[in-house]
């Protein structure tokens, strides 16, 4: 979806005062985000007048007020990763805790709670540690999402079927490019199978209806039910890690 630079605005409702991002789009709705970050953004089609986004954001106020209350209680400091023993990393939806030793090979596994590197380098050598750490996840994404993929795309009957890539987003955790092809967010690999296909799904929904209206919405619910179940627990998941 091609978007124009984002503008910086200011909403004023009552005594309150909100600074957001405003992301024009080749769509026809408005859609309002809120990040763990505690920015905000507004993505609305390229022609509208600032009152029509003005009377969005007024209706939208008590889930705006909520969202924030919500970041800015379980937000938790953001702190540089050291890649030691004891610090904890997600992988589908499951949480677990490093533990590094010493070997004759590089190699990860998972045991009960537990992620276990071997390094052939000191367990204090966080840098070496770190780079297993992230070949491990890259090889995870690989395998991972083109099993989910090949299981979702099952679901369509699309005469030709578009193909998978993978780019880091900040505010998307997927998306659907023109030329046909699906690109997922790596982060989704820290979230369970069962979200990791809803957004996959979303995406094909996208060959059928480029749009966010009520035909999109229905195709979904056909090929996901109760996909807003497994998108509030992706966003509350996402939050928090």
């Amino acid at each position: 979806m091609k978007s124009s630079p984002s503008l910086k605005k200011e909403f004023i409702f009552g005594s309150f005062v909100y600074s957001y991002y405003l992301v024009k789009q080749d769509r026809k709705t408005l859609s309002l985000t809120v990040t763990p970050e505690l920015e905000i953004y507004v993505k609305c089609p390229h022609k509208i007048d600032a009152e029509r986004i003005n009377v969005f954001l007024k209706r939208k106020w008590f889930w705006l007020e909520k969202q924030l209350l919500f970041f800015s209680k379980y937000k938790r400091k953001k702190y540089k990763r050291e890649y030691i023993s004891g610090e904890s990393f997600h992988y589908l939806g499951r949480q677990y805790k490093l533990v590094v030793k010493k070997s004759s090979e590089d190699k990860v596994s998972l045991f009960r709670g537990i992620l276990l590197v071997y390094t052939t380098k000191k367990e204090t050598n966080n840098v070496y540690t770190k780079k297993i750490i992230s070949n491990w996840y890259n090889e995870k994404v690989d395998q991972i999402f083109i099993e989910r993929f090949e299981k979702v795309k099952s679901n369509f009957n699309y005469k030709d079927m578009p193909s998978l890539g993978y780019r880091e987003m900040k505010l998307r955790w997927g998306s659907f490019m023109n030329k046909n092809k699906v690109l997922l967010n790596p982060k989704l690999i820290y979230m369970s199978k069962n979200c990791i296909d809803y957004v996959i799904t979303h995406e094909m929904c996208h060959v059928k209806y480029k749009n966010h209206d009520k035909k999109f919405f229905s195709f979904l619910a056909e090929k996901y039910p109760d996909w807003e179940k497994t998108k509030e627990k992706l966003e509350i998941m996402g939050s928090l890690i």
